[in-house]
């Protein structure tokens, strides 16, 4: 797996301390802390690093209160940034970096203090305390993490981190882009926290080779591209990994989905169908695909294959795969159908895909075609109608030369139910169609929808109104429902009216 952990190569202790050079150190020039009481009356507290702001479509006239205070803001981080550069310096000179893996967080941290103490009394810098302790972490961070990125991979609320070059940093919070006003010193100090990152798993970031997936240490998704490809700086994009499992009823309290599609999806999944949850980028498939896995009973054994490994299945009897990419001489990768093959060979009750996007649906769909139903897996596409077209699209790719009813007909007949996750304009997520494959209509595969979102207007603050309706069609797979202990009422078929 590829798993990121701390970066371990960089320092520890004074007590671990390196002896004191015979060189003496040369002169730095002071740097003086502005006071934060300077500022001018009239204008508003400039915001702390760490703090976001909704992103806007043009600038917003300022006063000159603002504008002097803003200046001001600007050449107190300068200054800071440019003390926490000769501050690491000096870290890395006197922390053993050998003695770095054994050290705990709390010592570190106060030996990281005390060095900082010692050079800003040598530099005759004078820091208030917030910033005195602000550094501090900033330089922990530095060592033992990412850097900039670590305040925004704390934040439970963001869920992507967006890096657009060094200077601009984004985060989603609620289904919305906000820019923050955290910062990196410049290009190379982007490119060491990247390479920090890749290093640990193996891999290697250059004009030569100028992307790379990863996994951080807590299972969040990395990917980056950097010069020449990336033509304004590194771009760097993380979806951070939730540690919470949520279930079917959480997904209701969030209004996701209603409770009468709770009870129909319990049924589903309890009843072995074959299900694909479909959806756009950050519609929520991974979170439903989670929630549905909530119904599979413990008796039976489930294998997962991802590309990144998020899945969080609450099963005991669980077997985790996630594939490989070539390694820097192009050799030693491990696809997602190299996992899926040797997945049906290891008497799995149940096969769940993260993702399938490539040749891998050839097996995906022959794996639920030949004993192994109630299988899942997740697609990009924006309908139900159009997942279809996807499944199509990517036997087609695959090579497979089979004529176009043939492959309809191995999709209908290993397909039961389709879940379309949507991301409103608004940022909400919501669960829009739950539509039954139900067979062949000559060449055309028949389908029908059995719960929708439907859109009834929007709210002055942009909000999104609308509500869950049946569309009055009885399901398909009610007396095999029923069959299996699920007698699922008349009533949660009826629309509203």
């Amino acid at each position: 797996a590829l798993t990121v952990g701390r970066h371990l190569g960089v320092m520890m202790f004074s007590r671990f301390k390196k002896p004191d050079s015979a060189t003496p150190r040369p002169a730095t020039a002071p740097v003086t802390q502005a006071s934060p009481t300077a500022r001018p009356a009239a204008a508003a507290p400039a915001p702390k690093p760490g703090m976001t702001r909704p992103v806007s479509g043009g600038a917003v006239p300022r006063s000159p209160a603002e504008v002097a205070a803003q200046d001001k803001e600007k050449k107190r981080k300068d200054r800071m940034q440019e003390l926490k550069t000769e501050l690491h310096k000096r870290l890395l000179e006197n922390l053993n970096l050998a003695a770095l893996e054994h050290a705990s967080e709390q010592s570190l941290k106060q030996e990281i203090a005390s060095i900082t103490s010692e050079a800003l009394d040598e530099m005759s810098v004078a820091l208030n305390k917030d910033d005195r302790a602000q550094l501090n972490q900033e330089l922990y961070d530095e060592v033992m993490g990412l850097g900039p990125l670590e305040p925004l991979l704390k934040d439970e609320t963001i869920n992507d981190i967006l890096v657009n070059g060094p200077n601009r940093i984004f985060v989603e919070r609620a289904g919305k882009l906000e820019l923050t006003d955290i910062t990196f010193k410049n290009e190379r100090h982007l490119l060491r926290i990247i390479d920090k990152i890749v290093s640990a798993v193996g891999r290697r970031v250059d004009e030569s080779n100028p992307y790379c997936d990863a996994r951080l240490a807590d299972g969040s998704r990395f990917n980056c591209m950097v010069p020449p490809v990336a033509v304004d700086g590194s771009l760097v994009s993380i979806r951070k990994f939730k540690k919470e499992k949520l279930g079917i009823h959480d997904l209701v309290k969030f209004g996701a989905f209603t409770d009468e599609m709770a009870l129909y999806l319990q049924a589903a999944v309890s009843t072995r169908l074959n299900i694909i949850v479909s959806g756009g980028t950050g519609s929520g498939k991974t979170t439903t695909l989670n929630a549905l896995s909530s119904f599979i009973d413990n008796r039976e054994r489930v294998l997962t294959i991802e590309d990144t490994a998020e899945l969080q299945l609450q099963q005991v009897h669980v077997g985790r795969m996630e594939s490989r990419p070539p390694n820097v001489e192009g050799k030693g990768a491990v696809t997602q159908r190299d996992c899926l093959r040797n997945a049906l060979r290891m008497r799995p009750d149940r096969i769940i895909v993260g993702e399938t996007r490539g040749e891998e649906v050839i097996d995906m769909l022959q794996a639920m075609n030949t004993g192994h139903d109630g299988s899942m897996t997740t697609i990009h596409a924006n309908s139900a109608r159009d997942g279809i077209s996807r499944l199509e699209n990517m036997v087609a790719m695959a090579g497979i030369e089979m004529p176009l009813k043939a492959v309809r007909s191995q999709i209908a007949s290993a397909v039961n139910l389709i879940v379309q996750a949507s991301r409103l304009q608004d940022g909400s997520r919501r669960m829009t169609s739950v539509t039954e494959i139900t067979g062949m209509e000559g060449e055309v595969i028949s389908m029908q929808e059995i719960f929708r979102y439907e859109r009834l207007g929007v709210e002055p603050n942009g909000k999104i109104i609308g509500r869950f309706n049946a569309t009055g069609v009885r399901s398909h797979y009610s007396d095999r429902f029923r069959q299996w202990g699920y007698d699922l009422p008349a009533s949660i078929y009826e629309p509203l009216i």
